[in-house]
């Protein structure tokens, strides 16, 4: 999936008219940043970015200083882009607000340069699989000594919002072609850590989607249920089980010599089995292959299921105690208060009217407004796949051996 077609683009003079104008505004709008009014943030920030000898470099320094300006969130919700539009003087045109204001719209990627265009270099984005057509506003020398090939990590942002041009924001970290396996590694960290990435990509979200769909639906006809609940002992070995089902069946759709390779090269069963070290020491383990949640992991479980289906047990702090944690919890996701209402639901008043100390609750009609209230998070975006799919030459790069480091 592509932003626009490369070959067909023509740099049209608007934006090459915006891109000029921009290097000024930016300077502009970073000198606003680094006023006496926002110094105390500002240097918080760039303390939080140095290593621990409190060293700082330039390219570090500089990205600090770029997310401070467009991202960051000030104590009112603002960002130090919004109040520089707001306040400068003479106003911007309305073009030019438009175009500062779509700078909240940044990309930061593992790019791969796949040639020019005009004044542009073409981008191929490693974590989102999109194409952008990527303008500097020091003028294409800037861009001078990027070759097809070659890879770049950077943080981009539209030229303006109705176009298809993105312009460099901060520096370009330049790499040579050979360096591609390991910045494909790094890309799969990113893309783990940060799944959202998905949302700029509709087709990589269907996908991702999908393959959690066909996941759980292997973890169900392995057990018959998408949840279990276990002693930690036990729960290792189901999973070993659920996934070498899920690998002889993956594995069974390879010739022999492909599938030989993928069972050396992939995570070993112990690997991919083995709980979270955190759950080790719990009584009991919930594994919820859940629709929308994905593959989760739940310590003491079996107390609160206990719990709604004896209320009697509302008389045990500790009962209570862990019920209340798990709905203060904003790691815990609302899916799992729901799965125990569900599991016993003729219980759920007495049990959330103990906890509450409020006799008229009742779930069917303060079930969910609860839920918003205390687990505010979970409710502010789309939900996400906890399954991520890799675009073709991220998954070409994985797989071709790294550059020897001397």
């Amino acid at each position: 999936m592509e932003h626009s077609d490369p070959s067909t683009t023509t740099v049209s003079p608007r934006v090459a008219a915006l891109v000029a104008r921009s290097g000024d505004l930016k300077g502009e709008l970073v000198a606003f940043a680094q006023s006496p009014r926002f110094a105390r943030r500002l240097d918080a920030r760039l303390d939080e970015a140095a290593d621990r000898l409190g060293f700082l470099d330039e390219a570090t320094a500089i990205a600090t200083i770029d997310h401070f300006v467009l991202q960051h969130r000030l104590a009112d919700g603002s960002s130090v882009l919004e109040r520089f539009v707001a306040q400068r003087r003479p106003r911007l045109g309305e073009d030019e607000r438009a175009m500062l204001l779509g700078w909240h719209d940044v990309v930061e990627g593992v790019f791969e340069v796949q040639g020019f265009e005009k004044d542009a270099v073409v981008l191929h984005n490693l974590l989102d699989d999109l194409v952008y057509q990527v303008h500097s506003n020091l003028g294409r020398r800037a861009l001078g000594k990027l070759r097809p090939r070659m890879f770049v990590t950077a943080r981009i942002v539209p030229v303006h919002p109705d176009t298809d041009a993105w312009l460099v924001s901060g520096n370009l970290s330049i790499y040579a072609a050979d360096d591609g396996p390991r910045l494909a590694q790094l890309a799969v960290q990113t893309l783990t850590a940060h799944p959202q990435v998905l949302r700029r990509n509709p087709e990589m979200l269907h996908k991702a989607w999908q393959m959690q769909a066909e996941a759980r639906a292997d973890f169900i006809e392995v057990f018959g249920t998408d949840i279990l609940v276990l002693d930690p002992g036990e729960a290792t070995a189901r999973m070993r089980e659920y996934h070498r089902h899920r690998q002889d069946k993956a594995l069974a759709e390879l010739d022999d010599e492909t599938a030989a390779k993928a069972a050396r090269g992939g995570p070993s069963l112990d690997e991919l089995s083995s709980i979270p070290e955190e759950f080790h020491d719990a009584d009991t383990v919930a594994v919820i292959y859940d629709e929308t949640e994905g593959l989760c992991y739940y310590a003491d479980f079996g107390h609160l299921d206990a719990l709604f289906a004896d209320p009697a047990l509302t008389r045990d702090r500790a009962h209570l105690s862990r019920l209340r944690e798990y709905l203060n919890d904003e790691s815990v996701a609302p899916m799992v208060i729901r799965r125990l209402v569900q599991r016993h639901p003729e219980n759920a008043d007495a049990v959330f009217q103990a906890l509450l100390r409020k006799l008229t609750f009742a779930w069917d009609r303060d079930g969910e407004t609860l839920l918003r209230r205390r687990k505010a998070k979970h409710f502010a975006h789309e939900p996400l796949p906890s399954v991520t799919p890799v675009g073709n030459r991220l998954a070409e790069l994985l797989r071709k051996p790294g550059r020897k480091r001397r």
